[in-house]
């Protein structure tokens, strides 16, 4: 691959940049030379980011991606935007067509008026028009706008992201000191292809600074594909955890979800629950991350790193 590796002297916006697979994307471009902002709602909680680099190479700014002027701010003068801003569950304002349709339509709308020309979009695995889940339309809705305005832009869809602060393994390592038993939706077969975050983050920098990468799509998963089943059985085996895996179908699924989906942080919802129909593995007729020289990590290499605490003492 052709690689134009970056200056200090060059300035990525990263929308999202204080969220689990944001650090490690900041992390990875300070490391590269990028001088980075971090464009987050709430500043205080981004500011851990500072020290990811030298003196002066993080700046933290405030920015919502439903506040054009905010954004418009955030993108004044840099050289490349990165949006990783999404929603796993609509909260209030918080909606899926608000935040990852139009939101992504206004981070990618306001790059273009200063002529950025590198630019990043997260999606994920599954997007599209036609699926019957809000989420997935969504994605595939903010992928349109994203290159409508820039068409030279890298849209990135990866399947679920592994690593230390993940809303997948912890979430269920969690429920598992709380309840004797994990359902399986579906009976647990959904198919998964779990990525290491920090292969996700080298992936953003390396679309990022090849030129070659623009108006790409790239599907990005591990070496391996589980069942759900199989990473509940690993996941109980990390942690020492014995518990009932317990199956669940899809009918009785949705109608606990429609009140579940009430809670604050709810555990499933009924957008959630018609995801899991479909199985969440990359396209192999689409380029990864071996196509970016990337070796995909095991996940047998990343879980004993965190879930070690989850085991009894």
């Amino acid at each position: 691959m052709s690689r134009t590796v970056s200056s200090a002297s060059q300035v990525v916006t990263v929308f999202g940049g204080s969220g689990f697979l944001g650090r490690h994307i900041v992390r990875a471009l300070v490391k590269r030379g990028w001088r980075v902002r971090v464009a987050v709602r709430r500043p205080n909680e981004a500011l851990f980011l500072k020290t990811a680099g030298a003196v002066g190479q993080v700046a933290i700014m405030q920015a919502n991606i439903r506040d054009e002027a905010s954004v418009r701010k955030a993108v004044k003068g840099v050289d490349a935007v990165i949006n990783l801003v999404g929603i796993l569950y609509e909260s209030g304002k918080q909606k899926f067509s608000a935040v990852q349709a139009d939101g992504a339509r206004t981070v990618a709308d306001a790059a273009a008026s200063e002529g950025v020309q590198k630019f990043v979009q997260l999606s994920a695995i599954g997007a599209s028009f036609e699926s019957d889940a809000a989420y997935a339309r969504s994605k595939a809705a903010g992928e349109a706008a994203v290159l409508e305005a820039i068409p030279q832009a890298v849209i990135l869809r990866p399947s679920i992201v592994i690593g230390p602060e993940d809303d997948f393994f912890n979430r269920f390592a969690k429920m598992a000191t709380l309840a004797p038993a994990l359902p399986l939706v579906g009976g647990g077969e959904t198919l998964y292809q779990p990525v290491a975050v920090q292969d996700v983050a080298q992936a953003v920098c390396a679309t990022l600074e090849d030129k070659d990468c623009g108006g790409k799509t790239y599907e990005l998963g591990g070496p391996d594909i589980f069942s759900f089943k199989n990473l509940m059985e690993i996941m109980l085996r990390h942690t020492g955890q014995k518990r009932i895996l317990a199956p669940l179908p899809f009918f009785a699924a949705q109608l606990i979800s429609r009140f579940t989906q009430f809670l604050p942080n709810p555990p499933l919802t009924p957008d959630q629950v018609v995801m899991l129909r479909s199985d969440n593995i990359a396209d192999e007729k689409l380029p990864g991350l071996g196509e970016l020289d990337i070796a995909p990590t095991p996940i047998e290499a990343v879980l004993p790193h965190y879930l070690s605490r989850f085991k009894s003492r």
